[in-house]
């Protein structure tokens, strides 16, 4: 079937579905005959690297002491013709500022732009330090990691492996998803009732049948294992993915991703013990058999709306809050005079937010910890502009600038607020940023 033809059907099944001519949805038009490519390579680093473990200050940047799980980077690599686009999702906390860009520096020679990559991390609190893999980072201040080039390098090779080996690797897929919502899996911390039960899953098969890929998207932080706990683990989200790759089979590769997880815990299961490794791999089971269940109701088509668009969002001046030395300040070592050196250097004045609609699936990145009740209003906007009746929040896109909090809840003050470096206008400004991008994309 032509591009043309193949347009006007999908645009003209959707119609009849809406009943009118007059609801035609952004995206519809641009359906594709897509391939797609999936690759894995394991992250670990060696023990003889010294890598520390991120999320906690209070391991005083001490190495990881062995291997619980091992965590891994997975990349899709979607392509239409010479359009295509790589969804990474890696077990780790985060990624700095300068990462990405020195990633697309490796990249560029095969046709990769800012553009067309989205970095989903699944903010792992038992997996590489963000600022030990960070270049700008040049404070050597323990609490908030220490710059380590051996485990930098270390990343950044497979990265580009990760990317390189999914692209060769192409062959025509079908793709569908669907959303569930289910209680009781996770709770709003800071004590507010919004919570965001959502559980999305996408299904890329081979045309042939043979199960590709699969997308997690589900909100809370993969917080079961605590500072004192220094091994290597992808915490509850690498339990998930191991347990849908083995209920599938088939060589099948699960990619999780986080959603605006900026006020979300995971709620443990009643009978996991006392044991924090045995909450984490507890809770990633049951979750990840739940997942499994709903892709199996999950149908596939081809010919799916496939696009994607970046946004630069240009960001507040930097600011912190007054009681930051009360949480924030005190366990990452930082000071009001720190401060105002280090945002300047560590923090950009801009940032990227990149929108990708793959079927009825729409990712919408947000570079940064946003606070749910924002991450509910963002897909709701979303799903209406955009017309895809599955959005979803790709948490801590690409980079991590601070937690994003609505106003109010900022000026209440608490964690969330005292690591929010841009003051109380940065979650309205994301907001405003993201969906301006999604407006955007297809125009």
């Amino acid at each position: 079937m032509s591009k043309p033809l193949r347009a006007f059907v999908v645009a003209c099944s959707s119609l009849c579905v809406l009943g009118g001519w007059g609801a035609v949805k952004i995206g519809e038009a641009n359906a594709a005959e897509l391939k797609a490519g999936v690759a894995r390579v394991d992250l670990t680093p060696p023990l003889e690297l010294g890598s520390p473990l991120g999320g906690y200050g209070e391991r005083m940047n001490r190495p990881a002491e062995g291997v619980h799980d091992r965590v891994f980077a997975k990349a899709l690599v979607l392509a239409d013709g010479d359009k295509k686009f790589a969804v990474v999702t890696v077990d780790i906390v985060g990624f700095p500022p300068p990462l990405k860009p020195m990633l697309i520096e490796r990249l560029a020679g095969k046709g990769w732009t800012k553009d067309k990559i989205m970095l989903l991390p699944s903010h792992s609190h038992t997996s590489i330090e963000m600022n030990a893999i960070n270049p700008t980072n040049l404070f050597n201040i323990p609490q908030i990691g220490i710059y380590n080039p051996k485990v930098f390098e270390f990343v950044m090779e497979r990265l580009v492996q990760v990317v390189q080996d999914a692209e060769r690797q192409m062959a025509p897929v079908s793709i569908g998803t669907s959303s569930i919502s289910i209680d009781g899996w996770n709770r709003n911390r800071r004590g507010g009732d919004v919570t965001d039960k959502d559980l999305t899953i996408t299904r890329v098969d081979t045309t042939e049948g043979k199960p590709l890929a699969v997308l997690v998207n589900f909100t809370a932080h993969p917080t079961f294992m605590s500072g004192e706990d220094m091994l290597f683990s992808g915490d509850w989200p690498g339990h998930l993915q191991r347990t849908i790759e083995s209920l599938i089979g088939e060589g099948v590769v699960a990619m999780y991703y986080n959603g605006a997880q900026g006020d979300q815990s995971p709620v443990g299961r009643s009978d996991s013990g006392d044991s924090r490794w045995e909450r984490a791999e507890h809770y990633g089971r049951d979750l990840g058999i739940v997942a499994w269940k709903q892709w199996q109701q999950t149908s596939t088509q081809q010919d799916v709306a496939f696009d994607y668009h970046l946004h630069t969002i240009a960001l507040p001046e930097h600011a912190w809050h007054p009681d930051f030395m009360k949480t924030g300040g005190t366990e990452y070592g930082l000071s009001d005079q720190l401060l105002k050196k280090l945002l300047p250097l560590m923090f950009p004045a801009q940032a990227d937010s990149i929108s990708l609609r793959m079927g009825d699936l729409l990712i919408v990145g947000i570079p940064g910890e946003l606070a749910a009740s924002l991450g509910l209003k963002v897909k709701s906007e979303a799903a209406r502009i955009a017309g895809a009746s599955h959005p979803t929040i790709g948490g801590l896109a690409d980079l991590w600038i601070s937690y994003m909090l609505p106003a109010d809840e900022y000026r209440r003050g608490g964690y969330e607020s005292s690591v929010s470096f841009y003051g109380e206008t940065l979650g309205d400004t994301i907001v405003e940023g993201v969906l301006a991008g999604v407006k955007e994309m297809d125009r």
